[in-house]
């Protein structure tokens, strides 16, 4: 249900099209809400019946012209009573610790060095987290609300790819040579 949340806080965030959407989604939320281009232009019909968004008229209509959407007083209403719902946490799915499990059953082989090529694409992932906080949210910018939730919500991926380097780490440590 969260993808459709989503989509109508990039859109109160800007009126966008479709294709806007979609980069924002890899540039942005995609970091922590993941939804293919094909998952977003299926969406964004769902809430315009819902009448939750609309297409923005055209000034002059165009054909084949991108729609941009907007979200109407419904879709913020939505969106308000979604924030202010109580959701349990989900457990987590990991495919890379369900192979771990597994590899205890039919044996480690090959297994040091995915967790080495996760540790690194985690190390990676932080670097990025960082330089964006740095660009982002210097100390100076983080006095209004929506900036601090905003830095928040980076400082959790942040701490989540810290989690996951110290884990790796230690994992590979624990695991020794092969």
């Amino acid at each position: 249900m969260s993808l459709p949340h989503a989509i109508l806080t990039a859109l109160l965030e800007k009126p966008s099209s479709g294709l806007e959407l979609t980069r924002r989604f890899d540039r942005s939320i995609g970091y922590f809400w993941s939804a293919t281009h094909q998952q977003i232009y299926r969406e964004l019909g769902r809430l315009e019946r819902a009448g939750h968004i609309r297409a923005l008229p055209a000034p002059v209509p165009v054909r084949g012209r991108r729609k941009e959407y907007e979200v109407l007083p419904e879709g913020r209403a939505e969106l308000s009573a979604w924030v202010a719902t109580a959701e349990d946490p989900r457990p987590m799915r990991a495919a890379l610790l369900l192979r771990m499990r597994a590899a205890a059953v039919v044996g480690a082989a090959g297994l040091r060095a995915e967790l080495s090529r996760h540790l690194a694409l985690h190390q990676a992932q932080l670097a990025e987290y960082l330089e964006i906080e740095v660009r982002d949210f210097p100390v100076e910018r983080r006095g209004t609300e929506p900036d601090r939730l905003r830095h928040l919500v980076l400082r959790g991926g942040i701490e989540t790819e810290r989690f996951w380097v110290e884990w790796l780490t230690g994992a590979l440590g624990e695991l020794g040579a092969e």
